[in-house]
């Protein structure tokens, strides 16, 4: 059984940094995308960023492009986004999901964590 775990997350002061993880487990990690999306309080699920499994192409959404950066090591099965220079608008909760390939669109994915909530104390 496919499961993806998410670590990280919390409260943290507007200008800083954190880094969420996601982790998989159940299946092969190294053929399979990862990306991350927001969804705040009566707003869309948006792509933040993403990464592919085959070239470990990166796409980053432009609403944080030069401070958000995704990086993966397969060999903990793990996908990271650093989260640099945060403000409050990226407020959110934050979910990784895992399809073969890299999409935008959160419709396209079938497999999520469990979601962790990041909040910039303005």
């Amino acid at each position: 059984q496919v499961q993806l775990v998410q670590s990280g997350g919390g409260l943290v002061p507007a200008g800083e940094s954190l880094t969420l993880s996601c982790t998989a487990s159940g299946r092969t990690f190294d053929d399979y995308a990862v990306a991350w999306f927001r969804q705040a309080p009566g707003k869309e699920r948006d792509f933040v960023a993403g990464i592919s499994g085959v070239t470990g192409r990166t796409i980053i959404a432009d609403s944080v492009k030069g401070r958000f950066t995704i990086t993966r090591d397969n060999a903990r099965q793990t996908v990271d986004l650093r989260m640099n220079t945060v403000k409050p608008e990226d407020t959110a909760l934050y979910y990784c999901a895992t399809h073969r390939l890299l999409r935008y669109s959160h419709l396209n994915y079938g497999i999520w964590g469990q979601g962790t909530q990041v909040t910039v104390d303005s």
